[in-house]
Parts: C-alpha cells; sequence; structure tokens
C-alpha cells in the first residue's frame, strides 16, 4: 500500500507539472493577450548587456564604407578614405534597369501586403476573441528597409555612399517584433508550403522569421556555439553548427571587400518569451517551447527527423543571443535563380566531386555556358576568395537576380558554416582561384590592400565589429586568421602570374577582359 501511494504521488506530481508548462506556454499569454494589449520594450531589450559591452558612440546616418567608431587613428576609416573605395562605379547606373525595383511598383505591392497583414491580424484576434487598442499597422516610404530595397542596383545590394544601411543595422537592433514564425525551409519539411520553392530545404539548424514594427522581416539565427569553441576536425562540413556570429562577421567582411553582396546582419540579444513565444500565431513554434531544468526558456526545430530537446536553444532564463539579416525584395518583385556551384561538394561520407581529382576541370567549367561568356566565372572565384577566408565550405548554390542577367553579381546568402576552425586553412575552398586562374583586378587591388600593415585586415575587421552589440564578434585567433588567409590568396596568384602571366591572370571590368600585359608583379 505505501508502494501505492507513492506512485499516485508522483502521477500527481507529474501531471501538476505538465499542467504548470501548458499555463506557461499557452494559456498564459492568451490570457495576458486577452486583458491587455501586448507591450513592447520602447528600447533594446538588453539595454543593460549593451551598456558592458565596450563604450560605441550613438547612431548616425553615415554611409555604410564609413560606419560609426574610430577616431583619428582609425584604420576603418582610413580604408574607406582610400581612393580604391571612393573611384566611380563601371558601368555608371544611368538606366531604369540598372536599379532592382521600379519604386511605384514596389510601394503598390508593400502596401498590399500590409493591408494583408492588417485583415489576418483582426481576423486572428476576433477568432481568439482578442481586444487591442494598437492601431492598424502603416507604411512609411522613408522606413529603412524598403529603402534598402529600392537601392539594391547592378554594382550590389547597397552603395557605398548610401545611408541606409546603418540605419538599416539600428532598426533591427532596436526595434519591437510583431510576429515570429519558421523559415520556409522548417515549413516546407512540415508540408505547410512547396518545397519547390525552397533553395535548400534542411530544417535542421533553427531558424526563424522575424518582422518588426515597421513590417520589415529578418532572419533570426540563434547561437548554437560558444565563441572560443572550434568546430571538431573530425565533423563533416555538412554536419556542422549554423553560427550566428558567422552570419555577423561575414557581413562587415564582405563590406571590408567592397564586394556588397551580403544582407545587412545584425547581432541583437532576443526575448525569446516576449519577442518570439507572445508573438506568434504558429502553434507548432508554440509547442517547441520548453522550460529547462536550469529555469531557462528553451525552444527547438520540428522537422520529421530532428525533434529533440538536446538540441535546443535556450535563452538565460529569456535573453538569448542570434543574428538578424535583413530580407531581400519578395521573389515576386525580384525573381533570382539558384544556381547548384561548379564547385560543389560531395555531402556523403565517401564521395568525390570532379573538380576534387581532375586539376583541369575549369577548362570545362570556361566551356558550359553561363562561364564561357560572361563575368559568371570572376564573381564565382570572388565568392571562392570570400569563402575561403572565412572558412565556410557549405557554399553548394548561389543565387542571382535574374534582373541583372549573366553578368549579374552573385548574393553571398546562408554564411553561418563559416568561421568554425581558426586553426585551420582548407585551401580546396580556393579551387575555383588556383584552377582557373583568373581574378580581377578590383578584387587584387583590395586584397594587396589589405595586406598593407596601414589597413590590415585583421585589424579593420576588429575595428568595424565592435559595432556590434554582441561584440566580441570573433576572437582573437579567428582574426589572425584572416591575415593568414589573405596571404595564401595572395600567394596563389602570384603563382598563377608566374605561370601564366598578368595579362592572361588578371581581368579588368566586370565581365573579365583580360588586362594589358604590364610585365610580371
Amino acid at each position: 500500500m505505501p508502494g501505492l501511494r507513492r506512485d499516485r504521488l508522483r502521477t500527481l506530481l507529474l501531471l501538476g507539472v505538465l499542467l504548470a508548462a501548458d499555463l506557461y506556454f499557452h494559456l498564459g499569454p492568451r490570457v495576458r493577450r486577452r486583458l491587455r494589449p501586448l507591450e513592447r520594450p520602447p528600447g533594446c531589450p538588453c539595454a543593460h548587456r549593451a551598456a558592458t559591452s565596450a563604450p560605441r558612440p550613438a547612431a548616425r546616418h553615415v554611409p555604410p564604407a564609413e560606419p560609426d567608431g574610430g577616431g583619428p587613428g582609425s584604420k576603418l576609416r582610413a580604408l574607406f578614405a582610400h581612393p580604391l573605395y571612393n573611384e566611380p562605379e563601371k558601368p555608371p547606373l544611368l538606366r531604369p534597369e540598372d536599379s532592382l525595383l521600379a519604386g511605384p511598383e514596389a510601394l503598390r505591392y508593400y502596401r498590399r501586403k500590409v493591408a494583408r497583414w492588417n485583415r489576418r491580424h483582426r481576423i486572428y484576434r476576433e477568432q481568439l476573441n482578442l481586444t487591442s487598442l494598437d492601431p492598424p499597422l502603416q507604411l512609411h516610404l522613408e522606413t529603412s528597409w524598403i529603402q534598402f530595397h529600392l537601392g539594391i542596383s547592378r554594382h550590389g545590394l547597397y552603395s557605398r555612399s548610401s545611408p541606409v544601411v546603418s540605419k538599416l543595422l539600428h532598426d533591427m537592433r532596436h526595434l519591437p517584433t510583431i510576429s515570429a514564425d519558421y523559415s520556409q525551409d522548417e515549413k516546407a519539411l512540415l508540408g505547410a508550403c512547396d518545397c519547390t520553392q525552397i533553395v535548400k530545404p534542411s530544417g535542421v539548424h533553427l531558424k526563424l522569421v522575424l518582422r518588426f514594427s515597421d513590417f520589415g522581416k529578418a532572419m533570426f539565427k540563434p547561437m548554437r556555439q560558444l565563441r572560443d569553441e572550434e568546430t571538431p576536425e573530425d565533423f563533416f562540413y555538412f554536419i556542422d553548427f549554423q553560427r550566428h556570429n558567422a552570419e555577423i562577421a561575414a557581413f562587415h567582411l564582405d563590406r571590408i571587400l567592397d564586394f556588397r553582396r551580403v544582407p545587412p546582419t545584425v547581432g541583437r540579444l532576443v526575448n525569446v518569451t516576449k519577442e518570439i513565444l507572445e508573438v506568434t500565431k504558429n502553434e507548432i513554434l508554440q509547442s517547441v517551447f520548453f522550460i529547462s531544468p536550469a529555469s531557462n526558456v528553451c525552444f527547438f526545430a520540428k522537422c520529421p527527423y530532428l525533434c529533440k530537446t538536446e538540441y535546443a536553444v535556450c535563452g538565460n532564463p529569456h535573453l538569448l543571443e542570434g543574428s538578424l539579416s535583413a530580407f531581400l525584395p519578395s521573389l515576386n518583385l525580384a525573381p533570382r535563380l539558384s544556381v547548384p556551384s561548379p564547385w560543389i561538394r560531395s555531402y556523403s561520407l565517401a564521395g568525390k566531386e570532379e573538380w576534387e581529382v581532375n586539376p583541369l576541370y575549369c577548362d570545362t567549367v570556361k566551356q558550359v555556358y553561363p562561364h564561357s561568356s560572361s563575368g559568371r566565372l570572376l564573381n564565382i572565384i570572388d565568392m571562392a576568395i570570400f569563402d575561403f577566408l572565412t572558412g565556410n565550405m557549405d557554399r553548394h548554390h548561389y543565387e542571382t537576380f535574374t534582373k541583372f542577367g549573366d553578368d549579374g553579381f552573385l548574393i553571398h546568402l546562408d554564411n553561418a558554416r563559416g568561421f568554425g576552425r581558426h586553426s585551420h586553412d582548407e585551401v580546396s575552398i580556393l579551387s575555383p582561384l588556383s584552377q582557373c586562374c583568373r581574378i580581377k583586378r578590383k578584387t587584387l587591388s583590395h586584397l594587396q590592400l589589405l595586406a598593407q600593415a596601414d589597413y590590415r585586415l585583421s585589424d579593420v575587421m576588429r575595428e568595424s565589429l565592435l559595432e556590434d552589440q554582441l561584440t566580441p564578434v570573433l576572437t582573437e585567433p579567428h582574426l589572425l586568421a584572416l591575415d593568414r588567409r589573405l596571404q595564401t590568396v595572395l600567394r596563389t596568384v602570384r603563382g598563377c602570374i608566374e605561370a601564366h602571366g598578368e595579362h592572361s591572370v588578371v581581368a579588368n571590368g566586370p565581365t573579365g577582359q583580360s588586362a594589358p600585359d604590364s610585365g610580371p608583379s
């Protein structure tokens, strides 16, 4: 009998815990919404963290090429004041087709989206018998994300002289969220959308779409790995963690290299309860929240083959680090083409691709459209150099805007598998450069400048990353690895020039005309 009483007591305790969890995560938020409108913090939910970080000047409207911070001796400001970063870009943007979006059409589309969101939000609240004093969302032309979309051109995602990026980073860091949902990748795996629309369905790495009070959207990738942790050497690249700090660092590196092909990305401490759980309408997302044994609020990705709490991400107890990457314009406005990289890796445990065993592989690539007659190959080599500097081996596809044709720039998306191992340089990432022995003169000039002591890459990266709320974004070994890898890239280029001559290796212009023969460098 005593044993029976103990079993009953355990059962009652278990039922009590389950009821408490249900009240906290499901009934509680609904009751709070019913009793009062959702409260939003007036500013950043992690002001105390920002106050303890390295001091930064208040955000100002400045060109993205001259970010906030840095005094008279700033190497970053000196870099962006260099003539290389101030010479006119070619060809000049003179035609309407040089801009990605037509302003009036884009604004009509966004107004329809806002009206649809207001209508659905009203219906959702009526179904739950919730009342709110919040006015309907309004679309404002001066909003930073709209100006970012309208500023995308044939030259890049933003111009050197535009003040929009600084404002966009500030808004993503501080604006309250009004909705949260799974990304299209996770929805595809749950059967909630068409998998044919997904570039690279994965679902195993949790990421969420957050919408802000200005109706802008960002991709949120939570912290999965500590800064000083290296990827184990026995890990395959396709099972590595996705690191939020790698996304942040990739944006800063891309801007320093003057590529401007990574969407603006910023770090933020997110309150997972107030800014995700309490604003999401997705019942599946609501259902994967739980409280850990350490009393932290956690959630995990729910998909057919990865539904375990040991893969969860947790706040401390509510605040969680993450990266926020600005969304690009809708595919309805600006279609993008997703293309497998010619240097795609084998996503198997033992297989190898042709480029890994054939040193003359580039000769085959150059005979295949569009690499045979456009600047596409040079853009792929730019991307390979960028990926080598970050250590990202996971570049299996690339995307371009269809409007800009074969010579359009490649968008450097999904950089979260970079900066995993500072102690190892994966030279196979440089295969497009070493096998094709071609590089843009503009790219080479920037790399040579960043190898000089006055503009050392690690120094300007360190200074640039101080702007971010989550500083230090990279540890010192990762910063120093950038200098070492930069020297590897320049040695590879010198070897190509010695073998083939500068005229054959260095290309002028965006479409790859050979440089005039100026002798060995």
